[in-house]
């Protein structure tokens, strides 16, 4: 289903006013300088940068330079660390800038930090409460990450509010809210899913009756596309090339789907569901065809895609429920995934094959963990703040290095360019240096 709509614009405090969010204050407000040539360079970001969820490509693979092979016993060393407030959004780089967002009372921000010092740039806040029957056990600060492409930064809190911000100043160019404003099915951990760029668009879950997923254009919110009727989960979209074209496949509350990302039609759909609704782990592709996808409870299954008289269809050729990946990141190398299975402590770390489902091994002595390759190397963070440097291969998981760095619960996938590591605790941030 196609429709138009007008978002909420404003380019100062009249907007928070407009839309009930209350004042949007910029508390530090120091211009970055201008670094950008270009206005409309790819989301994947340049090389030494990290631009949207999973860097380029998704793949939660670093562009570092040459990292260290073992650690003194106090751990890599520390460049910085500095107070954050409460959140769970991964760090954003891009010309010595940190991007970010969390919440400060009962306002959530997004900043600009120098990524030498940790110091603020500038600060954006606005009100925004948790939707009603919010699960605080886990906290109210925002979980999705943001986007940055060209000069705009994109950012959706944990009540659904989506902002568009100038990354030079942090001023708001327009807004959606996707859960009151659009009707998306509201989440009771706070919405998660993180925004992907797509030619001039942005491509965001919303959930609901006719607009499970939305296409909106980047220069006003407008709504391209809307479409489907599926209930919104925590995962986040991604766009694979199957046989020379795009598509769009990505987690909905019960199902694993895949759509065209210029119209916004189903091509496929496959139960895969937990009684929590809770479908997180980001899929991936391999050969463009084989497709490994995961969950708590429901188990990983890998599926072989293949396109006929236009359009994608999709085979289930292998299952277990030996392999659940819950809300953690992976890492694909050749035909292995290699990743953090179990929804609790103990977890194990585990290596699949996403053509045959066979799992090369998995490892006992880690809490639930996300992971991040760089320089050949898997960094581990589990949920207890643990920090670990290995070697991953189909044979064995070899540790390099291994520090406790955080407090539990430490949800944040660290974020790694050149040899710098941004790791984040639910209040706080800090710079390790890999090199």
């Amino acid at each position: 289903m196609n429709s138009e709509s007008t978002p909420l614009k404003a380019s100062s405090r009249a907007l928070a006013i407009a839309l009930g969010l209350g004042t949007m204050l910029t508390l530090t407000p120091v211009l970055a300088e201008d670094s950008s040539a270009k206005s409309d360079h790819k989301s994947s970001g340049a090389p030494g940068s990290w631009t949207q969820w999973g860097g380029k490509d998704h793949a939660f693979k670093a562009d570092s330079g040459s990292l260290k092979d073992s650690w003194p016993e106090a751990g890599p060393p520390k460049l910085w660390e500095r107070e954050l407030g409460e959140g769970y959004s991964a760090i954003l780089v891009e010309d010595g800038k940190l991007y970010t967002q969390y919440r400060i009372d009962e306002k959530e921000a997004v900043a600009a930090l120098d990524a030498a010092s940790g110091k603020t740039i500038w600060e954006t806040r606005y009100e925004a409460s948790p939707a009603e029957g919010h699960v605080d056990q886990f906290g109210r600060g925002p979980r999705s990450t943001p986007l940055l492409v060209g000069d705009q930064l994109f950012t959706i809190g944990v009540s659904g509010v989506m902002n568009c911000l100038d990354k030079k100043t942090g001023e708001i160019q327009w807004t959606q809210d996707l859960w009151n404003g659009m009707g998306g099915s509201v989440l009771n951990h706070g919405y998660s899913s993180s925004p992907i760029a797509y030619k001039d668009q942005v491509i965001v879950l919303v959930g609901g009756e006719g607009h499970a997923i939305a296409s909106l254009n980047r220069k006003d919110g407008s709504v391209k596309w809307q479409s489907l009727d599926f209930k919104n989960s925590y995962s986040t979209p991604k766009i694979f090339d199957i046989d020379g074209k795009p598509h769009l496949i990505t987690f909905m509350a019960h199902q694993i789907i895949g759509m065209d990302p210029d119209s916004g039609a189903l091509e496929w759909s496959y139960d895969h569901r937990n009684q929590w609704e809770q479908n997180i782990n980001m899929p991936v592709l391999v050969d463009g065809q084989y497709l490994f996808f995961s969950a708590s409870q429901a188990g990983a299954r890998g599926m072989k895609l293949s396109r006929k008289d236009g359009k994608v269809q999709a085979e289930e050729i292998w299952s277990t429920r030996k392999i659940q990946l819950y809300h953690v990141t992976s890492v694909l190398e050749g035909d292995y995934v290699y990743g953090s299975t179990g929804s609790g402590s103990p977890a194990f770390m585990a290596a699949v094959n996403v053509k045959t489902g066979d799992i090369a091994w998995r490892k006992r002595g880690y809490a639930k963990a996300n992971v991040i390759q760089a320089d050949g190397k898997l960094f581990i963070l589990d949920e207890n703040g643990v920090l670990t440097m290995a070697e991953a291969d189909p044979e064995d998981l070899k540790v390099l290095g291994q520090v406790e760095l955080l407090e539990r619960p430490a949800w944040t996938v660290p974020t790694i360019v050149g040899t710098t590591m941004y790791v984040r605790g639910t209040n706080k941030i800090m710079a390790l240096n890999l090199g």
